[in-house]
């Protein structure tokens, strides 16, 4: 084995990871991760760690173990958003080290590495860094369970363990479906292989008793908010049980579209989705599935690739049969992904090989030039900086990777990744988080105000606001709750434009600070053009009460 290029490999890992740290220092984004950001801050304020609230209220939708992780580093660092993001970035590395342990045993190490870049650089985990969800978590406990299941198939009863604890973190971070992507290869595998045998060996149903004992914290953290207290309001309605919402509702409910939480699916959702969340690899991973389909082309790899596809593939087909679909989910797979695509990608050569290597630079190329319109059109501040880093680095990655082998493809591709996060870190994000005006109220409430008494009315999203202010905000539904808070010290309110003209007239108030708004995670052309950019910002006001 060429030492030099797994040295390559290994280089542009670290650089990777080197790169993406840059995005632990910027804000926190709605919708999502400032809502589980609030979620693990009121967890330190109460210091309740069992029952979780949103706006004063009992919440009932994801299970704790992704808002205890972050309140944990809470407490070690401070409730920062540094803090927040550390967790979610260290397990990303772990993954792909669980990643590269897992191909490595099954293929080799060249094959471990090459799956761990593809991994590390593709877009929708670099987004992940600055947008932190729970996939991430799932992600790696999916594929730790999984990987020590593979040893167990092997031989190690202790491996049985470590894989069920995991597989329980994974089902206390999002519910019982993640066993599907766990154990569906599995099952598959031990079928096509008629390994019958497996089905009914003692370990694999000891497997499944110790995932529902690790889990017990959490279905116990359930029935303490819930099942005690029959008389919670939850959905609009009493008697809601946290256990089966957990069981049933928030798994098969979403899945057949008949729980609480409703969606609308589209079978095609996940196929567009992947297109752009596995870039810069995505027309070399379709490649590789067409390619898969015939047998010459699986006819020298390892019987256990079977539980790699196999995987992968029943938990597309579930994801897109659902009718409760959002992009990140595409991330619990992404590992299987990236094994798939780099056996490909290992295996070209002659033509083959140049016409992805053209590919691959033609997809380069566009990916600057879209990343260089969007500094300009956007206005940043130093858009001719950020537009001259990515030509840089960009003609960096040419110069030094020359020459049609597969160790410069998979460089250049991956130093598009390095850019791409540069870009997005230094320049794009700054940017654009100017526009969620929660986080700037509530970071300019506290330089200006710092004993302010912060509170929101008539809005339910103010979820940036919740985390960056000071202590935990009130929230305030009607005018006859404010009324009764009106009289209270150092309150000042964060609410939206369509309620300014009654603050002033009834309860004249004084207005702080006005902040613009947009939904940053739904980016669209007009909000990157500077000109037409002020059309569709909302306004938001911090006032005060006299």
């Amino acid at each position: 084995m060429n030492l030099k290029e797994t040295t390559l490999y290994k280089i542009l890992i670290t650089l990777i990871a080197l790169v993406s740290v840059l995005a632990l220092f910027g804000g926190i984004m709605e919708p999502d991760s400032a809502l589980y950001a609030s979620i693990a801050k009121n967890m330190v304020l109460r210091n309740d760690w069992v029952n979780i609230y949103v706006r004063g209220a009992d919440w009932l939708d994801k299970p704790h173990l992704t808002f205890w992780l972050a309140a944990a580093s809470f407490k070690i660092f401070g409730i920062t958003a540094f803090a927040y993001k550390l967790p979610s970035f260290l397990f990303g590395l772990w993954g792909a080290w669980y990643l590269y342990k897992l191909t490595k045993d099954i293929y080799n190490e060249k094959t471990g590495l090459i799956s761990a870049l593809i991994f590390l650089s593709s877009l929708h985990i670099l987004i992940s860094t600055f947008d932190v969800r729970a996939e991430v978590y799932i992600t790696t406990f999916t594929l730790a369970a999984i990987y020590h299941y593979y040893k167990a198939h092997q031989s190690s009863f202790w491996h049985i363990v470590a894989g069920s604890f995991f597989a329980a973190c994974a089902i206390m971070i999002k519910g019982i479906f993640v066993l599907i992507p766990v154990f569906g290869g599995f099952i598959i595998y031990w079928l096509l292989t008629k390994q019958f045998k497996q089905l009914l060996k003692l370990k694999w149903w000891l497997a499944i008793v110790l995932i529902f004992i690790f889990v017990i914290p959490e279905l116990y953290a359930l029935y303490v908010q819930f099942d005690l207290h029959p008389e919670k309001v939850v959905f609009g309605k009493t008697g809601v049980s946290g256990l089966k919402f957990f069981f049933w509702d928030s798994q098969f409910g979403r899945f057949f579209n008949n729980g609480p939480i409703k969606g609308k699916g589209d079978i095609s959702f996940f196929l567009h989705t992947t297109l752009w969340a596995f870039l810069p690899w995505s027309i070399l991973f379709y490649t590789a599935v067409v390619n898969l389909f015939k047998k010459k082309n699986r006819a020298g790899l390892p019987a256990e690739s079977i539980i790699i596809w196999t995987s992968a593939a029943i938990t597309f087909l579930l994801f897109s049969l659902s009718k409760f679909q959002l992009p990140h989910y595409i991330l619990i797979i992404l590992p299987q992904f990236a094994i798939i695509t780099a056996l490909y990608i290992k295996q070209l050569k002659g033509k083959s090989l140049k016409v992805f290597f053209t590919i691959q630079n033609v997809l380069a190329i566009l990916i600057i030039l879209i990343l260089s319109a969007i500094a300009f059109f956007f206005g940043f501040t130093n858009h001719y900086i950020a537009i001259a880093v990515l030509v840089l680095l960009l003609a960096v990655s040419f110069l030094v990777f020359k020459g049609l082998k597969t160790e410069n493809l998979l460089s250049r591709s991956a130093m598009i990744s390095v850019a791409l996060m540069i870009f997005l870190s230094v320049f794009f994000y700054p940017s654009v988080l100017k526009y969620e005006s929660g986080m700037e109220a509530g970071n300019w409430l506290k330089e200006n105000y710092p004993k302010a008494k912060a509170a929101v009315l008539m809005y339910p999203d103010a979820y940036s606001f919740d985390f960056y202010a000071n202590g935990e905000p009130k929230y305030f539904w009607s005018y006859e709750e404010l009324n009764k808070s009106k009289g209270e010290k150092d309150l000042v309110i964060y609410t939206p434009e369509s309620e300014l003209v009654k603050l002033k007239k009834d309860y004249g108030a004084e207005v702080l600070k006005s902040f613009e708004y947009y939904h940053i995670t739904k980016l669209t052309p007009k909000f990157i053009n500077a000109k037409t950019r002020p059309q569709l910002l909302e306004h938001f006001y911090l006032v005060k009460l006299h």
